[in-house]
C-alpha cells in the first residue's frame, strides 16, 4: 500500500493559521505491510475560544472540548502513532503545519515525510477538475460516518487509498506518489501550513517581513492559488524572488467576490502603504479641468482638486488626472489635433500675441485674431465632452448584492456616484446604516475606475437595486 508505514490523519481545528489557531480533534489510522493496525481519535481542548462559524462547521462546540485533554498530554501517544511512517493526510501541508506547531509550543520538533492526497489525486486522475474531500467521496462512494470530523474523514481517506491501490498498476502509483509528496515553494522564514490553510475563495492577502506593516498587498479570486503562485519556483521573476525572501507571515482577509477585493485592496494599499506595492499618489493630487470663458486673461481650463469632493457637485469637470503633466499630455494631444491655442487651454505660459502652436500652424488663431474666441471654445468644449466622467446611471445611492457559492459569504455594497459608501453584510444591517443616515459621498479616483469596468457587464447590473432612500 504505498509504502511499508503509512499515517492517515485529519485535524480539526479553531481556524487556518496554524501559528494562531489551535487543533480540536485529531484521528490517525496506522497502516503497517497494508494492513491496519490501530484507530485513533480524540477530541483536544484548544486553551482558545472556538469561533462560532467553526463550531456549526464541524459540530465541535466549546463545551465538547472543555474536558477533553490539552495537546501536551497527548503528544507522547501521537508521536509514537506516527512514528517511522509516511504522514498522509488531504491538503496535508495544513495538518502537517498544525501539528508541527502544536509539537513547537511544547519545545518539541516533529518532522514526517508527507504525502497529499489532494495532489495524489490530481496526479493519477488529471481529466477531473474536482479533488475535495466531497468530491472523492461523491465520485467514489466513500463511506463517510461524520463528514468534518477527524475519523469521518481520515476513515473516508483511507478508503480512497485503499480503492486506488488495488485497482491502479503500481508504477503509476508511484509517479503520483512522487508528485504527492513533493513539497510546495514557499520563503524560508514561513511555516508549514500557513499557505495550505489559505482558502480558495475570493479576497485580500498580506505579506508581512520582520515588523506589523504589510510589505505586500494583493487580491486575487483565488487567495490560495494566487498566494502560491507568488512563491512557485518556476513562475518567480526577481520581483518575487525578492518578495519571497521578506516574507515571515501571511494574513488575508476573504470577501464575497471579485469587486469587494478590487475595492478593499485599493483602500487598504492607500491606507498601509506597503513598500512592495506600486504606490499610488496622494489623493489631493487627482483634480479635473473646469471650464471658465468668463476669464479675459489667462487659460480657460482652470484645475479643480476631485478626491474627497462630492461629484454631485461638480456640475461641468473635464477629465480626472493624478499629475500636471499627465493633464497637460493629454490637453497638448488634443490642441494638435483640433487646432486648440496652447496658451487658452493652459500648456503655454500666457502672453501677448500669437502662440507658438500658431507659428508651426497648429492653432487656428484665436490668438492672433483669426478666429473669435466663441469659435474657439465651440471646438474645445466638443472635446472636453470627451473627457467627462461617466454619468451615474441611476437617480440615486444603489446597492449591489455579492455572493460566493464556495464560502457562502454575502456582502452587500452601498455606492452613489461611483462613491463606496458602505458595505455590510446583510439587510438587517444595512437597514441600521439607513436609518442612521449613509455616509457623505467622497470621489476616490480609483474606486472610480473599479465600479466603471465592473458596472459595465450585463451580470453586474442585474446585481444592483436602487435604494428607497438615495442620499439627496
Amino acid at each position: 500500500m504505498l509504502a511499508p508505514r503509512l499515517a492517515f490523519i485529519d485535524l480539526e481545528t479553531t481556524g487556518p493559521n496554524p501559528l494562531e489557531d489551535r487543533v480540536t480533534e485529531i484521528a490517525i489510522i496506522r497502516v503497517e505491510d497494508g494492513q491496519c493496525t490501530e484507530r485513533w481519535s480524540s477530541l483536544v481542548r484548544p486553551g482558545i475560544p472556538i469561533p462560532p462559524t467553526i463550531q456549526t462547521f464541524t459540530g465541535i462546540t466549546d463545551a465538547m472540548v472543555e474536558a477533553a485533554p490539552a495537546f501536551a498530554e497527548l503528544a507522547d501517544g501521537v508521536r509514537a502513532l506516527l512514528a517511522d511512517c509516511i504522514f498522509v493526510a488531504h491538503n496535508a501541508r495544513f495538518d502537517y503545519g498544525f501539528l508541527k506547531n502544536e509539537f513547537q509550543r511544547l519545545g518539541q520538533s516533529f518532522d514526517a515525510p508527507v504525502l497529499c492526497t489532494v495532489k495524489f489525486s490530481r496526479a493519477l486522475f488529471p481529466q477531473y477538475h474536482r479533488h475535495g474531500m466531497d468530491a472523492l467521496i461523491e465520485r467514489y462512494q466513500l463511506q463517510c460516518a461524520a463528514r468534518h470530523r477527524a475519523m469521518g474523514d481520515t476513515d473516508a481517506l483511507y478508503q480512497f487509498v485503499n480503492l486506488v491501490c488495488g485497482q491502479l498498476p503500481e508504477e503509476q502509483l508511484q509517479v503520483a506518489m512522487v508528485k504527492a509528496m513533493k513539497a510546495p515553494s514557499r520563503p524560508a522564514g514561513l511555516p508549514d501550513g500557513v499557505l495550505e490553510g489559505i482558502p480558495e475563495g475570493p479576497g485580500v492577502y498580506f505579506f508581512y517581513g520582520e515588523n506589523d506593516l504589510p510589505v505586500y498587498i494583493g487580491k486575487s479570486v483565488n487567495l490560495r492559488a494566487r498566494v502560491m503562485g507568488h512563491f512557485a519556483a518556476d513562475l518567480r521573476n526577481a520581483k518575487e524572488a525578492k518578495l519571497a525572501r521578506q516574507v515571515r507571515r501571511v494574513t488575508w482577509q476573504v470577501t464575497a467576490g471579485e469587486l469587494g477585493a478590487l475595492l478593499l485592496e485599493s483602500r487598504l494599499v492607500k491606507e498601509l502603504k506597503p513598500t512592495e506595492n506600486r504606490l499610488l499618489r496622494a489623493s489631493e493630487e487627482v483634480f479635473g479641468l473646469r471650464y471658465d470663458p468668463s476669464r479675459k486673461k489667462g487659460p480657460v481650463l482652470s484645475r479643480e482638486p476631485l478626491n474627497g469632493s462630492d461629484p454631485a457637485d461638480w456640475g461641468a469637470l473635464y477629465g480626472a488626472f493624478r499629475a500636471r503633466k499627465e493633464a497637460d499630455n493629454a490637453l497638448r494631444e488634443l490642441a494638435g489635433l483640433y487646432k486648440l491655442c496652447g496658451r487658452r487651454v493652459g500648456i503655454e505660459p500666457w502672453a501677448a500675441g500669437a502662440c507658438f502652436v500658431y507659428q508651426t500652424k497648429r492653432c487656428a488663431g484665436v490668438c492672433a485674431g483669426k478666429e473669435t474666441p466663441a469659435e474657439h471654445d465651440e471646438r474645445l468644449l466638443k472635446v472636453l465632452e470627451g473627457l467627462r466622467l461617466r454619468r451615474w446611471p441611476w437617480p440615486g445611492a444603489v446597492q449591489l448584492v455579492e455572493y460566493h457559492p464556495g464560502t457562502g459569504r454575502r456582502m452587500i455594497h452601498v455606492l452613489d456616484h461611483w462613491c463606496l459608501l458602505a458595505s455590510v453584510e446583510n439587510e438587517d444591517a444595512l437597514a441600521e446604516l439607513l436609518a442612521a443616515g449613509l455616509p457623505p459621498r467622497r470621489f476616490e479616483l480609483d474606486t472610480y475606475k473599479i465600479l466603471q469596468r465592473w458596472l459595465d457587464g450585463p451580470e453586474a447590473r442585474a446585481a444592483v437595486t436602487p435604494l428607497a432612500d438615495p442620499l439627496p
